[in-house]
């Protein structure tokens, strides 16, 4: 299938899912264009991926898009990608990830780049409150490498942040707020995951008409959904691939494109890019409609990956319905 066709096929399913009709009823309800883990610098063909994302939010006019983090560098050779993500005519929103720093560049850096003035806010949309954390405070002051912690001052505003909030309440991070179990490899959560969820489960106790109903993450280029203490945590696939490490390398395109892209042999690239619609209603569902695609030359499972993974690990976005 030829990139033009598979692009319209997207936009139409997306139109499709997006127009449907639910029942004409007095529910607040909101619509999110969602995405996440782009990473615009290794993949030969991030152009396509994300204005394919773009072009189909801009049929589907979700209240808003948002992407999950590890979107791009703030390199100039990457202006024309953020540029198109600009050019969305609706509100959009970032998260900053891990590799947002790469290459040298400092978080304020990444901001700036950005517009934003601090890597955590909230907003309100149609009677919810909305979140977003910055997982990339330092542990301590001699913390290297990349950083999966919420520090203190971040900390003390989610709690005030919590308890100021009309409605109830949806996080985003890029670091997920809960570790995915019995998993062979990096769990991909906080550091400090379990008293982040100790807040929302205590909030919750006292604040049940403005409680926290979900938290949406990346980074683990995951398709995972799991519900505990009554908050859905919810981890949204790569748009890309699946980070696959050394043990697993393969050329997938071409060795021209291997030699531009070095980092490509090291996933398992999605044909198409990964993204989805979600819809919550104030009648207690959270619906995802996702996309599904395929591998591109061998999958994990062809080159030994560990088995425990494949609940996880696949190329597509699940459709859910959640109720909470």
């Amino acid at each position: 299938m030829n990139q033009t066709l598979s692009k319209f096929l997207g936009i139409l399913f997306l139109s499709f899912v997006c127009g449907h009709s639910f029942s004409q009823d007095t529910d607040h309800r909101v619509k999110i264009g969602i995405c996440s883990d782009v990473h615009l610098p290794t993949m030969h063909d991030s152009e396509y991926r994300i204005r394919t994302f773009i072009d189909s939010m801009t049929i589907a006019k979700p209240d808003f898009i948002i992407e999950l983090g590890d979107f791009g560098t703030p390199a100039d050779k990457y202006t024309g990608y953020f540029d198109i993500w600009n050019s969305f005519p609706g509100k959009k929103y970032h998260v900053i990830g891990n590799h947002e720093m790469d290459g040298g560049f400092s978080r304020s850096q990444a901001l700036a780049y950005r517009n934003m003035k601090s890597g955590y806010y909230t907003f309100n949309k149609n009677n919810f409150t909305f979140i977003v954390l910055d997982g990339n405070d330092p542990k301590s002051e001699d913390d290297s490498g990349y950083k999966q912690f919420i520090g203190p001052s971040q900390f003390l505003w989610l709690k005030e942040t919590l308890l100021k909030a009309p409605f109830p309440v949806v996080i985003f991070s890029h670091q997920g707020l809960i570790r995915l179990p019995n998993t062979e490899l990096e769990p991909y959560g906080l550091n400090n995951d379990s008293e982040v969820r100790a807040l929302l489960d205590t909030h919750n106790a006292h604040n049940p008409k403005k409680r926290v109903i979900a938290c949406f993450n990346g980074h683990a280029h995951y398709d995972d959904a799991q519900q505990v203490n009554g908050v859905w945590y919810i981890t949204i696939n790569s748009m890309a691939y699946k980070w696959m490490d050394e043990d697993y390398t393969q050329i997938r395109y071409s060795t021209e494109i291997d030699k531009e892209f070095k980092w490509i042999k090291y996933t398992a690239p999605y044909k198409e890019p990964l993204f989805a619609i979600v819809e919550i209603s104030s009648k207690g569902y959270i619906k995802i409609n996702g996309k599904k695609s395929e591998w591109v030359g061998p999958s994990p499972w062809e080159l030994g990956y560990p088995e425990s993974l494949r609940k996880y690990v696949k190329p597509e976005i699940s459709n859910r319905y959640l109720r909470y």
